[in-house]
């Protein structure tokens, strides 16, 4: 069984450096650091490190860890929340001993010596709860801090239990971790609270968002608007669901500009759009995925793509 093989596998080492994907959510850093103080908790011998570019705007989740390249050596390299091999934050991944993937998002590359991929995951921290599930009877143990970063990446990619893929499983994961003592209140207001100019850049997202009779809505965030509102590109990832509640949207998508590319995020009440997201160089979720183009030109294809899903389907 594969995660009898993780199991053994990362008592056999004694180094263990974990990554994620680039530009992380919660549910990124969460399986990623939940599961680095699940290992330190469970074997206090070991060195465990996260690594990864840092985001200001989840300090307050976690740190990544700054490690030297000669840590790699014989250590086991374990990558969380990340589809394919090309957006793993910090490609030194591949100088470790073995490698790891533990993932919910679909299989499109099979990369690393052992895969425990689950589709049917709300999230990848749901995941390495679950590992600790069979890992207790091994010697395991889940610390508070452990139960924290794991419960914020299921509260995170489960939209507060509110999207499709929050099952019964991960309501009992959910029931178990807050058992365990951290301050859920404060968890919250770091995930959800925004800044005054995020908030006036959601009003103008609001006002300016265009519909289609497909049921399409999209918005363009040209460096100009982002600049007028003093929001970074990397910020605009707390406004992609605000397009969510409104009626007659199915499919909606953000293009933000950056530097030397225009980032694409999408998300679905019903059309599959993450095949759309993998022709324009991304992927992700069926509801939720995310691409990128080079110019405004090409964002028109995307949105032609989009229109065609949300005229086909059917509710």
């Amino acid at each position: 069984m594969t995660i009898k093989q993780i199991i053994d596998t990362i008592k056999q080492y004694d180094t263990i450096i974990i990554h994620r994907h680039v530009r992380p959510d919660p549910d990124a850093l969460g399986s990623q650091a939940g599961l680095k103080e699940m290992i330190k908790q469970s074997f206090p011998g070991k060195n465990v490190y996260a690594v990864g570019e840092e985001d200001p705007s989840f300090t307050f989740l976690t740190e990544m860890d700054k490690i030297d390249d000669r840590v790699y050596e014989n250590a086991l390299v374990i990558v969380c929340d990340t589809a394919n091999a090309a957006r793993i934050c910090d490609e030194r991944y591949s100088l470790g001993d073995k490698l790891i993937k533990i993932d919910h998002h679909p299989n499109v590359e099979p990369y690393g010596d052992l895969l425990w991929v689950d589709p049917s995951a709300s999230s990848t921290s749901e995941l390495i709860y679950e590992l600790f599930t069979y890992a207790k009877e091994e010697g395991f143990h889940l610390n508070d801090e452990a139960a924290r970063l794991i419960y914020a990446g299921i509260v995170g990619d489960t939209g507060r239990f509110l999207f499709p893929s929050t099952t019964k499983k991960t309501f009992q994961y959910a029931a178990e971790l807050v058992t365990y003592n951290f301050d859920r209140a404060s968890l919250y207001d770091g995930m959800y609270n925004i800044k005054n100019n995020i908030a006036r850049l959601r009003g103008y997202i609001l006002q300016n968002y265009k519909l289609s009779p497909s049921g399409l809505s999209t918005i363009k965030l040209t460096k100009e608007i982002l600049d007028e509102y003093g929001v970074k590109p990397t910020e605009t990832g707390q406004l992609v669901g605000v397009l969510g509640d409104v009626e007659g949207i199915k499919a909606w998508a953000f293009f933000i500009e950056e530097d030397d590319l225009i980032r694409v995020r999408l998300r679905s009440k019903g059309p599959v759009i993450n095949e759309i997201a993998a022709k324009y160089n991304g992927g992700g979720h069926p509801l939720a995925s995310g691409a990128s183009v080079k110019t405004w030109e090409e964002t028109h294809w995307v949105i032609d793509d989009l229109e065609q899903a949300c005229l086909t389907f059917s509710e």
